[in-house]
């Protein structure tokens, strides 16, 4: 015969395991320290301070690049042009994971966005990103 309450207290005690376990990594399914976690913190910081986020010369003409931990995507459609987007895709919330062929791409279901504007090219995305704030000065690119 079985107990209910030691059965709830056995499906709980897992639970919880389970929880603890996958808090402790990343987005990317690496561990994660607290020394990484505050290392993230100063650098999201920083760039929320106007810390410099790139090089101009580091934002390739029809291209771009992602900052993961400030959730940013900076292009440049055409030279000297810098455009800043979310990095947060609109489908689902995953972190868009590349910047190819004049497009900006989400790996979690497909969905494309046009480097110029982040109007979507390719679905299932109905939204553009988000614009975010840059500023460039000389050849350096701040998140304003």
């Amino acid at each position: 015969m079985t107990y209910p309450s030691a059965r709830r207290t056995v499906l709980a005690t897992g639970a919880a395991a389970l929880l603890t376990g996958c808090s402790n990594y990343d987005d990317n399914g690496g561990s994660s320290s607290s020394q990484e976690a505050s290392s993230t913190e100063s650098s999201k910081a920083g760039a929320s301070a106007g810390g410099e986020l790139a090089k101009t010369t580091d934002i390739p003409v029809g291209g771009g690049k992602i900052f993961k931990d400030q959730k940013i995507v900076v292009t440049q459609p055409d030279k000297g042009e810098f455009k800043a987007f979310s990095a947060v895709c609109t489908h689902a919330g995953c972190t868009v994971g590349s910047v190819s062929d004049g497009t900006i791409n989400c790996p979690c279901h497909g969905s494309k966005y046009r480097i110029a504007d982040a109007s979507v090219a390719h679905g299932p995305a109905t939204r553009p990103l988000p614009a975010e704030k840059i500023a460039v000065e000389g050849n350096s690119i701040r998140q304003a």
